[in-house]
């Protein structure tokens, strides 16, 4: 009875210990499926969110300083022009109309290193290539009549002068007069660093006039969120254009 008990008990131990390692390796792969789905839901989850809500970009000039400078992170919502309305005073992040830009030529990464950027961007991870974006002021809607300059120097929209509070310091609001009407579904706009933004008043002549198509934005930015020490949010400066008429005067 002992000798066939004790094999017994022997064959029972070693089919115990022989599912240990089985369990131990279950629970791995269990572990892995589990990480690999959080990780698959979260690049989603951000995709989506910089397909639908924001997305962020790199601020790759001086054009828009003081209120971003070069090097700066900004997000930009998705939402405009969308559910809601472009509104004068917006930053606006649109497509190049038409050779306002030099060029592109992107950094040297490697088949790797290009992949994995091209990745991030597209999940949202890092901000959107500025190649072919540019981040202006939205100065002029479509229909709006805007001059520059008044007797004081100022951009006056649909006759109306405004008081830009916006514009870097030490700046005028145009070293050269133009007098424009924004065609339908244009818009035209212009940098807060007046004397160093190639903005409409300098691209009259390439295609497009000038004019920024509405089609072209792909958002608004509304907060600055890298470096950490130029953390802001970019409300719209309602009180410069809030006297703004809708339109131009009858005759003018």
């Amino acid at each position: 009875m002992d000798p066939w008990g004790n094999g017994g008990a022997h064959r029972r131990g070693g089919a115990a210990h022989g599912r240990e390692p089985r369990k131990q390796q279950s629970g791995f792969l269990a572990m892995l499926k589990e990480i690999a789905i959080i990780v698959v839901s979260a690049l989603i989850l951000s995709w989506l969110i910089k397909t639908l809500l924001v997305q962020p970009f790199y601020i790759p000039s001086a054009s828009m300083e003081d209120t971003l400078t070069e090097g700066d992170r900004v997000m930009a919502s998705r939402l405009t022009p969308g559910p809601f309305d472009l509104e004068r005073g917006d930053i606006v992040v649109f497509v190049d109309p038409g050779d306002w830009l030099p060029p592109y030529m992107p950094p040297e990464r490697g088949p790797v290193g290009d992949a994995a950027v091209s990745f991030l961007t597209t999940v949202g991870l890092l901000p959107q290539d500025t190649g072919d974006h540019l981040i202006k002021r939205l100065i002029g809607l479509p229909g709006d009549k805007v001059v520059c300059c008044d007797a004081e120097g100022r951009v006056s929209v649909n006759g109306t002068p405004i008081d830009e509070t916006y514009i870097k310091p030490g700046s005028i609001p145009s070293q050269d007069p133009f007098e424009v009407t924004v065609p339908e579904d244009m818009l035209w706009v212009m940098g807060d660093n007046r004397q160093n933004s190639q903005d409409s008043r300098y691209n009259r002549g390439k295609p497009g006039g000038g004019f920024v198509p509405v089609e072209n934005v792909v958002g608004t930015a509304f907060a600055t969120v890298w470096p950490l020490d130029r953390l802001d949010w970019h409300s719209r400066p309602d009180d410069v254009f809030g006297a703004v008429p809708d339109s131009p005067p009858a005759g003018k």
